[in-house]
């Protein structure tokens, strides 16, 4: 995919697969909902979860997101790079209204809900992925020629 595919492909997805080292060095691999902010994924999680501690340790993250059922369907984004923990309580607030819209439409960010999520935005920490690596394909391009 071109940087623009990649770009538009994250952003229509609702799947981010994320894959820490944890504490044995095995990969600790969780599936999130994400928003792409400033180009990057981005997502909250609770501040205790073991990602989190495992980002703490070492920042190394790789994720994935990747759809279709058929193998001429198959499209995919890998990304390797840096987690940064976002810590700032209006910062995420913010990535919290991000994923509740993205997600649940207008009724997830409406009066209503705020307070839900300025509960949870106070148990939670950003991550957006730092990216330095990316691979994706496209099957779709190859035209049932495999």
């Amino acid at each position: 995919m071109t940087d623009d595919e990649v770009q538009a492909y994250l952003e229509e997805q609702r799947i981010l697969n994320v894959a820490t080292i944890g504490p044995t060095g095995h990969p600790h691999l969780v599936a999130m909902w994400y928003v792409v902010r400033e180009g990057r994924p981005t997502f909250w999680t609770f501040a205790k979860s073991q990602k989190v501690v495992n980002i703490r340790r070492d920042a190394r993250i790789s994720a994935l997101v990747e759809s279709g059922d058929t193998y001429g369907e198959l499209r995919g984004v890998e990304m390797r790079g840096a987690a940064r923990l976002i810590e700032d309580a209006d910062e995420i607030l913010e990535i919290g209204r991000a994923v509740a819209l993205k997600y649940t439409g207008p009724a997830g960010v409406s009066d209503e809900a705020m307070p839900f999520l300025e509960q949870q935005a106070a148990k939670r920490v950003g991550i957006r992925i730092e990216i330095d690596h990316v691979v994706s394909w496209d099957h779709t391009k190859l035209g049932g020629r495999y």
